[in-house]
């Protein structure tokens, strides 16, 4: 929103071709043939074994705001980006078209068609940029997300990476990560606008603005409670924890490790704790976890984990490697033909894609894709009583489902991810590098 309540468009989130080619398309007549385009990944970055879909409620809000306003209008007559007459067109851009796709929180592999715009070239061909920004980003979050998820086990995880990434990619991550697993956020916005819980309580900077250690401590707990989690590890880790116990008592709530060789600290703060009485305190580490330094601490006396860097840059993915390719159009007689791109190493299947999860007793096994180059000859859910539809409707004629908007959205998004991680096979949480642990089977039907 801007600063007077009015939407703030989001038609210039987009790369300058997608305009210059619905210019040219305007010209020659081809911009109202009605397309599918598809999104994908043709492989899983990092030789992760399974890919989490995130973002899609994001992207139908944007999709909602996609408008061309008179200040994004007057820049692209400013800057000829675009002829008058491609002007005219955009000032009443809507877009009119259906899209389908996965669930968020949904696995994927590659070649799963993760989203599907069909509409006219002219409409569907600008929504690219900005799908492939929000799906590239939130994937790879919570793609690396589930993994530290599945690495903590039951302990919890919060979300703490926001000054390490872009103002808006901070707000975005934070809901990726609660989607597949991570319980809270320390990012303000994130709760306001998503619904994710939020959680902190101090920094480095608290203790060493007050003259000692103790004051700091004293001064937290008159604060918050003796239940608060205090830093303990400004100055000497085994010093602070003896002067946290002695301000909160042995209720205190937690202590924070942010340095240090951390399994070997754990163990010794846990004891020291034990010995103090404080049998109940929380031991919480963060610094610089990703999820195989949360996978290292598995046996070691850790109750909850903080990560920031790796989770919000997608643990060394930080992109999802998507792309969003034309697969099929309709020719100058009106008749459906799949369409692909043949490059070496790049290469895309053509045809409109139905798909599916097979599953053998509550285990999944495959992803199959169905394929036609048609529009009626799409596999059904009835022709695969085996498999679970993946394929969900975002958009129909240009009105889009609110269902993954908002909070709720978020909410239904994280429930639906525990169900989905259930029925993984036990070979796709390994967090070693591989194949990806289902096998994409695709059908041509006739």
């Amino acid at each position: 929103m801007t600063s007077t309540g009015v939407p703030r468009s989001t038609a210039l989130h987009t790369d300058r071709y997608e305009l210059t080619m619905l210019d040219a398309a305007l010209r020659d007549g081809t911009a109202d043939r009605r397309c599918v385009f598809e999104l994908f990944a043709r492989r899983l970055p990092g030789a992760r074994r399974f890919g989490v879909v995130a973002g899609a409620g994001r992207l139908m809000s944007l999709i909602r705001d996609f408008r061309f306003g008179e200040d994004e209008l007057r820049y692209l007559r400013d800057e000829k980006v675009v002829d008058a007459s491609t002007v005219a067109y955009l000032e009443d851009y809507r877009f009119g078209g259906s899209i389908i796709g996965y669930r968020e929180g949904e696995a994927y592999f590659p070649g799963s068609p993760v989203l599907t715009v069909e509409g006219t070239f002219a409409e569907a061909v600008i929504l690219e940029t900005l799908a492939l920004s929000v799906l590239n980003h939130d994937c790879a979050v919570a793609t690396a997300a589930a993994r530290m998820s599945i690495a903590a086990g039951d302990r919890p995880l919060a979300e703490m990476g926001s000054r390490r990434a872009g103002e808006e990619s901070a707000v975005a991550a934070a809901r990726a990560a609660y989607i597949v697993g991570f319980g809270a956020t320390s990012n303000l916005e994130a709760g306001r606008r998503w619904g994710v819980p939020t959680m902190g309580t101090a920094a480095h900077s608290w203790t060493l603005l007050h003259d000692t250690e103790e004051d700091a401590f004293r001064a937290q707990i008159a604060a918050l409670g003796p239940r608060t989690t205090l830093l303990v590890d400004t100055y000497d880790i085994r010093r602070g924890v003896e002067l946290a116990v002695q301000v909160a008592g042995p209720e205190l709530g937690g202590v924070r490790i942010d340095s240090g060789d951390l399994p070997t600290v754990a163990a010794e703060v846990r004891a020291q704790l034990d010995e103090l009485g404080a049998t109940r305190t929380r031991i919480t580490v963060t610094s610089d976890l990703d999820e195989y330094a949360i996978a290292a601490l598995a046996a070691s006396p850790v109750d909850a984990y903080g990560v920031g860097t790796s989770v919000v840059t997608g643990s060394g993915s930080p992109t999802a490697g998507m792309v969003y390719k034309l697969v099929a159009r309709q020719d100058a007689a009106g008749s459906w033909v799949g369409v692909a791109k043949a490059s070496a190493d790049k290469g895309s299947r053509g045809g409109r894609k139905a798909a599916f999860r097979t599953l053998e007793h509550g285990t999944a096994t495959s992803e199959l894709v169905t394929v036609s180059d048609g529009f009626e000859e799409v596999a059904t859910a009835a022709e695969h009583p085996d498999a679970r539809p993946l394929q969900t409707t975002f958009v129909e004629r240009g009105d889009v489902d609110v269902a993954a908007e908002g909070p709720d959205g978020v909410t239904a998004a994280r429930a639906h991810h525990a169900r989905v991680r259930e029925e993984l096979p036990v070979r796709a949480l390994a967090l070693s590098r591989s194949d990806p642990a289902l096998e994409t089977v695709f059908v041509d039907v006739a």
